[in-house]
């Protein structure tokens, strides 16, 4: 009996931990597609009221923010398997080209700035939706 109950709860664990993994990695998905998603519109509307030279600005730091957030959840999904601090290697990135752009006289620091926060608009709505549709279901 007591072997049985093991094997059980075993093969339960492993399968919450399954479904945890394709849930995360489904987050993962929604997050990259929801960056690439506003940085375009994102893009096309700096373009358009203001100028192709800013908005290439802004899309820099947006391909560098689309990096950041890829390699933030390469080490989430390695957390407890290494002794690694998150967001360090992230945190150079982005250093690195802040201080690109402040060195650089054709590029400015403010879109490029903005540009590498676009991911952060796609957490926040992810998460808008998030907390309408669990909202929803409680009704």
């Amino acid at each position: 009996m007591r072997l049985t109950s093991f094997i059980f709860q075993t093969s339960n664990t492993e399968t919450i931990q399954a479904d945890s993994m394709q849930d995360y990695y489904q987050l993962q998905r929604t997050l990259m597609l929801l960056s690439i998603v506003f940085t375009g519109i994102t893009f096309i509307c700096v373009w358009i009221f203001y100028s192709l030279h800013l908005a290439l600005n802004y899309l820099l730091g947006a391909f560098v923010g689309i990096i950041y957030l890829r390699m933030l959840g390469r080490e989430v999904e390695n957390v407890g398997t290494s002794q690694q601090k998150l967001g360090n290697k992230g945190l150079i990135l982005f250093a690195a080209t802040i201080i690109v752009a402040s060195q650089w006289q054709t590029l400015y620091i403010v879109p490029v700035f903005l540009g590498f926060l676009t991911y952060k608009v796609a957490i926040v709505a992810y998460t808008i939706q998030s907390v309408m549709v669990s909202a929803r279901k409680s009704d």
